[in-house]
């Protein structure tokens, strides 16, 4: 497993481990405008080549447990966020992370516990997936629906070419090589956490498809962007994934 930067050393406890398996990754381009009321204290919105982002992403969590103990009913099942790309200086240099907008799990026990330790903006809601495999040449198509306020949502793409590694400096490697999270809290705190898991490979969307309530679930202020043609779409092929507990940020990150 890695880090953005190898030489972190700083000792944090496992929280969860589990397995990200197709990941479907449907990315936007966004006014950083809209971005600024959710950046939390000590970090700056991350750029690719100037541009800023958000992603919806759909993957399925396997083999997940807790404190090293699994939970029954709730160690495998589906998760869909959107979320945005921040850093933070720290002593060793630059931490690459991203921000939850909103994160849906079909479990409120999986809710509540996300928004107890991280403060991140969970929510629960009826969920499922379809995964349409070859044989030999792996996924060819993924689909995760979700009900909220009596419809159907849905992130769709079919696979356009095999898995291949991601390129060094691309707008993939952007996107997948972000390896800690970090939440707003209350008092102006933000909680900074890291996830470690190896670097995944991917295979480009022929099609893909949002469909979902997006001022319902997001804000009025996402649906010129997330209506817009993605800017990218691709699924990677997920990993083991090792989630360490959280740290507090000092307040004296006060803007």
């Amino acid at each position: 497993m890695i880090t953005d930067n190898p030489d972190d050393l700083t000792p944090r406890s496992p929280f969860l481990t589990a397995q990200w398996r197709h990941l479907a990754m449907l990315n936007f381009e966004i006014d950083p405008q809209v971005l600024k009321p959710f950046v939390p204290v000590g970090t700056e919105l991350d750029d690719w080549q100037g541009r800023r982002f958000v992603s919806v992403v759909g993957f399925l969590f396997l083999n997940t447990r807790v404190f090293g103990a699994a939970v029954p009913g709730h160690r495998n099942f589906e998760e869909v966020n959107l979320r945005f790309y921040v850093r933070r200086k720290a002593a060793e240099g630059w931490r690459r992370g991203v921000v939850f907008i909103k994160e849906i799990v079909p479990r409120r026990a999986i809710a509540l516990t996300a928004r107890a330790v991280y403060g991140e903006n969970y929510v629960a809601l009826p969920m499922s997936h379809r995964i349409e495999q070859h044989a030999t040449l792996g996924p060819q198509a993924v689909s995760y629906s979700w009900w909220f306020r009596g419809r159907e949502n849905r992130l769709e793409l079919s696979v356009l070419d095999q898995l291949r590694e991601v390129a060094e400096g691309s707008h993939v490697e952007f996107i997948t090589e972000h390896y800690w999270g970090y939440a707003r809290r209350r008092w102006r705190r933000t909680t900074e956490y890291r996830v470690e898991h190896p670097r995944w490979r991917v295979c480009t969307a022929g099609t893909s498809r949002l469909d979902c309530d997006i001022a319902g679930l997001y804000g009025e202020q996402f649906v010129e962007f997330l209506e817009a043609k993605c800017a990218s779409a691709f699924l990677a092929d997920g990993s083991e994934v090792t989630v360490y507990r959280g740290t507090s940020l000092a307040a004296e990150y006060d803007r």
